[in-house]
């Protein structure tokens, strides 16, 4: 139930800004827009089921700015009619579709991802201080370091 509130929600999200700029900017027909949101929908709602999770939303948002830029380019390319500019209707549709991903993944961390573990976002940070080494030699010469010594005179 959550996955298809969420899809609906992106759904919406991407008619409403493919609406506003291919219709109000570039007099695109409702049926070549429709046609394009459900392509670019079910396309970056699969992906961010499976990409988001992994490197977060800043990082899924560029991603989704390249995907939709790349769909709306595709099709508009077979679609629109030959005086609209593809490339420009294209950048600044995805532009827009961006802006908006970034707080529906927001959205989709806080509420779809919450519950399952399997979910962790890694980052270099986290995977370097899971790896480091540490050593006692940072220790000598503090005070935890002569109590620990102490401890293991006094256990022998």
């Amino acid at each position: 139930m959550k996955r298809t509130k969420a899809f609906f929600i992106k759904l919406a999200m991407t008619f409403g800004v493919l609406l506003l700029v291919l219709g109000l900017f570039f007099g695109v027909s409702l049926a070549d827009i429709l046609i394009i949101t459900f392509v670019l929908t079910i396309v970056a709602f699969v992906g961010d089921l499976f990409i988001l999770p992994r490197i977060g939303g800043a990082s899924a948002a560029g991603a989704d700015l390249v995907l939709a830029f790349l769909v709306i380019w595709a099709l508009g390319a077979f679609l629109f009619d030959p005086d609209i500019s593809v490339f420009s209707a294209a950048l600044l549709s995805s532009l827009f579709i961006a802006g908006g991903e970034f707080y529906y993944h927001k959205y989709l961390v806080d509420h779809l991802f919450e519950n399952e573990t399997e979910h962790v976002v890694r980052t270099p940070k986290d995977n370097l201080i899971t790896q480091a080494e540490f050593s006692e030699d940072f220790d000598k010469g503090t005070d935890n370091y002569k109590e620990k010594q102490q401890d293991d005179a006094n256990m022998s």
